[in-house]
């Protein structure tokens, strides 16, 4: 007689074994059709799963995160079926879960077609209709192996062959179609009412380029058709707002094949570029940085003795002369130890906050680069703060607030919170963690922040925060960092002298707000679509004239705004005032200033916002106090968008 204790305390006490379907019909019909599956002892099961003791259940449908799993779970398998009944000498491989979707690999003579995509879907929506029982099976793997040769199916065959012999598998099958899958799945077809195909692309048999290409086709799912629509809404708002169409339709940076994931910056992009750096620096001084700079090529040795090689070596670049082994810097952290240990350091100097534009460059592979926002050369806000333990915990929260405000100006406002633990590979005893994570969890909670933790997700020297934002798609885009290192100072023979008059190793706080430069600016130009606040606008505002008589008036403006440090253009050529205001509405100026006779005679100009907002005639000098405004509100419900 098993008692099911559900997630709000209820106990249920059955006569016998009972299954998921069966717990859930007896909390309510609604329940136990939605539900898609359930958790035993928060072990993710089918429904069908048969309860036998008691345990602590919870239902799971298509709201949930693990019901969002179980379903695009099951519209793999779906996809695959559909697959094989039209192309029946189609091979099927692999079909996992992904973020917001899922897909699979198959092998088959000719490339998939758009035209293939919407009949696959179609009998996809067949199959569903068909209501068809998924259910699951044991095998092992020599039975499995034998099954699978018999349909000619050698993908599944290698897969199996490279299981341990001594394993029971597990198989999921609906109507025909039966698959070697972990599960669990949805109990029948019907199910799975919200999906869509969104493309096919090459893949390698197992990832390795030396194995046959494979056609990969990605599908997205959802517990309802209003969410489905919402994400591919979200979808095409993300194309639209490609920052690698963006930058080049407004001219900010191209990339080329001879210099793969390397940014050349154009005047606007290097423009928005400098406006940031100039913004972070201000506030680093502000919070009592230190700005330095470190050298671009270092001996591979003090990487070695830091522990970089190790953990880092294969996306290092690297530079021999003289016969010796130089490392291209793909991080700044024991450059900055350097800096530090250049002079004995007393308990009265922490702590001392270092702060750098470092460049790095990282051998990310070719397949990873995408645009801007995955690069090999790119630029930190990189900061390193050496401090006594006792200091710790209010470093953190000074951090925080900093990050706070400098994201707020940004325009980003939702701020999510991971806390990464220790990896598998690690430097440092587990009493060092354990004193790190709690550091930094204590710190969050002294903030009122919620977080999550992220097991194993740490840095191989130490525990880290994570900050994420939230655009207005809401997309998560992971940007900020700190983290706590009582390793790399020793390895690197950092010392201070303490009150005591001992020498000890001051704790290392690894810290990031915006990350990447590169990374960030693709962010930001997707959020906004490129239409910048104003502050970050390369063009904050341009001049133009009506008819030539104007011309010498309009450049008299702009020399006034720019000499007041805005960044301000004139356009004066023979063209029509509507074409002039068209082009550069296309191009996202905040401001446009039309002047014309009578502006000229009454030293006054004619302002429209790039919304198409008239703001009416104004003085030069009412423009300028409006438009500084607009800049020290930053992205703070900026006016002109």
């Amino acid at each position: 007689m098993p008692t099911i204790t559900l997630p709000d305390g209820t106990k249920k006490q059955f006569d016998g074994p009972v299954t998921i379907h069966q717990i859930a019909k007896s909390i309510g019909s609604g329940l136990a059709k939605a539900a898609l599956a359930g958790k035993v002892q928060g072990e993710l099961v089918d429904t069908s799963y048969l309860v036998e003791t008691d345990a602590e259940i919870s239902i799971v449908t298509g709201k949930d995160d693990a019901g969002l799993e179980v379903l695009r779970h099951s519209c793999a398998h779906l996809m695959a079926q559909a697959v094989q009944r039209l192309f029946p000498s189609v091979q099927v491989t692999i079909g996992p879960v992904i973020e917001d979707g899922f897909f699979y690999d198959f092998a088959f003579e000719r490339a998939f077609t758009p035209e293939d995509l919407k009949a696959i879907e179609k009998k996809m929506n067949h199959i569903v209709k068909e209501n068809l029982e998924v259910t699951r099976s044991l095998m092992s793997r020599s039975e499995a192996i034998e099954f699978f040769k018999q349909k000619d199916e050698k993908y599944k065959v290698q897969i199996l062959e490279s299981i341990p012999s001594d394993e029971d598998l597990s198989f999921y099958s609906q109507g025909e179609f039966i698959d070697l899958c972990r599960g669990p799945h949805i109990p029948t077809t019907s199910k799975l009412q919200a999906f869509k195909l969104t493309k096919v692309a090459g893949a390698y048999w197992r990832g390795d380029s030396n194995n046959e290409m494979l056609q990969r086709i990605y599908g997205t799912a959802w517990g309802d058709k209003k969410d489905l629509k919402d994400y591919l809404f979200r979808i095409e708002e993300a194309e639209k707002r490609d920052h690698r169409k963006l930058g080049k339709k407004f001219d900010l940076f191209h990339m080329q094949e001879e210099a793969p994931g390397m940014v050349f910056w154009h005047p606007k992009g290097w423009q928005m570029y400098q406006t940031i750096q100039s913004y972070m620096r201000s506030v680093q001084n502000k919070h009592g940085y230190l700005e330095i700079n470190t050298p671009q090529l270092v001996d591979m040795s003090l990487w070695e003795k830091s522990g970089h090689v190790d953990k880092f070596g294969d996306d290092m670049f690297s530079v021999s002369t003289e016969n010796r082994l130089y490392a291209i810097k793909p991080m700044n952290c024991p450059c900055h130890v350097q800096v530090f240990n250049q002079g004995l350091k007393s308990y009265r100097d922490l702590p001392i906050r270092l702060a750098e534009f470092g460049s790095c460059h990282r051998n990310e592979p070719s397949g990873t680069l995408q645009g801007i926002m995955r690069v090999r050369a790119f630029v930190q806000d990189d900061g390193h703060i050496f401090c006594t333990e006792a200091q710790i915990q209010d470093e953190v929260i000074d951090f925080i607030n900093i990050l706070e405000d400098v994201y707020a100006d940004f325009g980003f406002n939702e701020i999510i919170v991971k806390l990464s633990t220790r990896p598998e590979l690690r430097v440092g005893s587990d009493e060092v963690w354990d004193k790190s994570e709690a550091t930094l969890a204590k710190a969050l909670e002294a903030k009122g922040l919620d977080f999550d933790y992220l097991p194993g997700e740490g840095a191989f020297y130490g525990p880290k925060i994570e900050f994420s934002l939230k655009d207005c798609l809401g997309r998560v885009w992971q940007c900020g960092t700190m983290q706590v290192d009582f390793s790399t100072p020793g390895r690197l023979d950092a010392q201070y002298v303490a009150e005591d008059g001992s020498r000890q190793v001051p704790v290392m706080l690894h810290r990031a707000m915006l990350g990447s430069f590169e990374r960030f600016i693709g962010i930001l130009i997707e959020n906004y679509a490129g239409e910048m606040p104003a502050w970050l606008a390369p063009v904050q505002a341009v001049v133009l004239n009506i008819t030539d008589s104007q011309a010498d008036y309009c450049n008299a403006v702009r020399n006034t705004l720019i000499d007041k440090d805005f960044r301000v253009e004139v356009d004066t050529r023979n063209e029509k005032i509507g074409f002039k205001i068209r082009e550069h509405t296309i191009q996202r100026v905040p401001y446009l200033i039309v002047v014309g006779d009578r502006g000229v005679e009454s030293g006054q100009v004619a302002v429209r916002a790039r919304n198409g907002d008239d703001l009416g005639v104004m003085a030069v000098d009412e423009f300028s106090t409006l438009l500084s405004k607009e800049v020290e509100k930053r992205g703070r419900n900026s006016s002109a968008n």
